[in-house]
């Protein structure tokens, strides 16, 4: 109300505009900068001082996968020393066991009754013909579908369920060995996924996952068939893109398991 009475109200501009020009302005401004740009320079160097201490000569930000993955490198380095360690002495224990049988009549027993539980625990190569089943990642990535039906990231791997349910109708349809990446796979094996990877005794496979099975194709075909999670990964081939391939081998040897074969507890089979 003040500036539409009339006259006082322009006084009262014309003064406050003065105010504001006058000279002592700028100097009591620049006196306030004369104090706050050391307080400034002080607090910026804290900082840097601060950073390089937490540093200790590294750099903060620093990538640190290369050191991850050689810290993998390692282990695995390591691991398998050790499983060669470890088969040497299998083997040592096995020639020191029969050359004892020989002059023991109880442990020559025990060790013929062992060779016959051999090939039915897959500690023998077994050769024959069977199926091969291979597993593989979809191509696809998930902003290459329309954004209603984008499916997740998950969806265009193979996971840990794939794997087993093949495994688990191939063993249905009357496979009598069956490797997984030309590993062995016994009663004791455990199928594991780490991310897109796969797990098996100790070694680590990416994809394409490759299953070879002995035995009777046209039967273990069927098991693959009427099997449901192998039905739903199938769904996702179509659908997504993922790898599915049956292959019928008419000669094809599963290794023999040269793994660890202790165990807590076991029992034989009737």
């Amino acid at each position: 109300m003040e500036y539409t009475t009339g006259t006082p109200s322009w006084r009262l501009v014309l003064r406050r505009a003065w105010t504001g020009l006058r000279p002592g302005r700028p100097a009591r401004s620049m006196r306030g900068w004369t104090v706050v740009t050391p307080l400034i320079f002080l607090a910026a160097g804290l900082l840097f001082t601060t950073s390089a201490t937490t540093a200790d000569g590294t750099t903060l930000r620093d990538d640190r996968r290369p050191q991850l993955a050689q810290l993998i490198a390692d282990k695995r380095e390591r691991l398998e020393a050790r499983e060669q360690t470890g088969a040497e002495l299998r083997s040592a224990v096995d020639q020191d066991t029969a050359r004892l049988a020989e002059v023991d009549g109880p442990v020559k027993q025990a060790r013929e009754g062992a060779d016959k539980l051999r090939a039915p625990a897959g500690f023998t190569a077994l050769q024959g013909s069977g199926l091969t089943v291979t597993l593989d990642d979809s191509s696809r990535r998930s902003n290459d579908f329309v954004a209603a039906n984008a499916p997740d990231n998950d969806d265009l791997v193979v996971h840990q369920g794939d794997v087993q349910a093949v495994v688990n109708a191939l063993w249905a349809g009357g496979a009598e060995a069956m490797s997984i990446m030309d590993v062995r796979v016994i009663s004791t094996s455990a199928v594991r996924c780490v991310g897109n990877t796969l797990l098996l005794h100790g070694q680590v496979f990416s994809p394409p996952f490759r299953i070879t099975a002995i035995g009777e194709p046209t039967g273990m075909r069927r098991a693959l068939e009427s099997a449901e999670g192998v039905r739903q990964f199938r769904d996702a081939v179509a659908d997504f893109g993922l790898g599915y391939q049956e292959t019928v081998e008419r000669n094809v040897t599963v290794r023999a398991y040269d793994g660890s074969s202790d165990l807590r507890s076991a029992r034989v089979a009737g």
